[in-house]
């Protein structure tokens, strides 16, 4: 199987690549919306876990206001990796850009560079990462990818435990027709309503565990 994961990546590099000559008008557009609307930052940069837990600098489109993980502590949020009910901390371009997923365009440069694949299990933070157990981290025997199977499958709507379960199934099946269908149910379904607000209870206990250990 690994020659044939060798040729899928270098294949998903070159998608990356056509797809970023391809939409640079959007890109371009969409940075210039950011920068207009909501000042400096048109990127938002944050280390996630890649392929056996190895930080990676991931890349996307900023949609929430500056510092809103440390603003969550103010507005009471449990969940700092959350979202609450028309929450404040996400700006109104931010909101197009979550509901069309155009705020991902920008993983494409970490696909390009082999961080990431188009299909694979969602990078997690590294906060959430050190708290994995042995099953939780099966999803990191494979790259990270801008859309997974657990995205096609609840996406938001489901918890951390139900998408670790997801993740754990793409990894024993993967195979590229695997990928090719949740890239067609991905773009089949790229413009959506606002999802409702899913409180997440692992994550909370998970913050609570980081403070206590701070």
């Amino acid at each position: 199987m690994e020659p044939v994961r060798l040729l899928w990546n270098v294949l998903n590099r070159l998608a990356a690549a056509v797809a970023l000559i391809l939409l640079s008008p959007v890109i371009l557009v969409v940075a210039a919306w950011i920068r207009i609307a909501d000042g400096k930052g048109i990127l938002f940069v944050q280390d996630r876990a890649g392929r056996g837990g190895v930080p990676f600098r991931m890349l996307k489109f900023r949609t929430m206001v500056h510092d809103s993980v440390a603003l969550s502590a103010t507005l009471g949020i449990s969940d700092p990796f959350g979202l609450v009910e028309n929450d404040p901390r996400i700006t109104r371009c931010g909101r197009f850009l979550r509901r069309t997923s155009l705020d991902e365009l920008p993983q494409l440069l970490n696909v390009l560079s082999g961080r990431m694949l188009l299909v694979g299990p969602r990078p997690d933070v590294l906060p959430q990462v050190a708290n994995y157990s042995a099953a939780d981290a099966r999803r990191l025997e494979v790259k990270p990818g801008i859309t997974g199977w657990a995205q096609i499958n609840g996406r938001d709507d489901i918890d951390w435990p139900a998408r670790f379960a997801l993740d754990r199934w793409y990894v024993d099946h993967w195979s590229p027709a695997l990928d090719l269908r949740i890239i067609w149910r991905t773009v089949a379904t790229l413009h959506r309503d606002e999802a409702p607000v899913h409180v997440d209870e692992l994550n909370i206990q998970r913050a609570q565990d980081i403070s206590r250990a701070a």
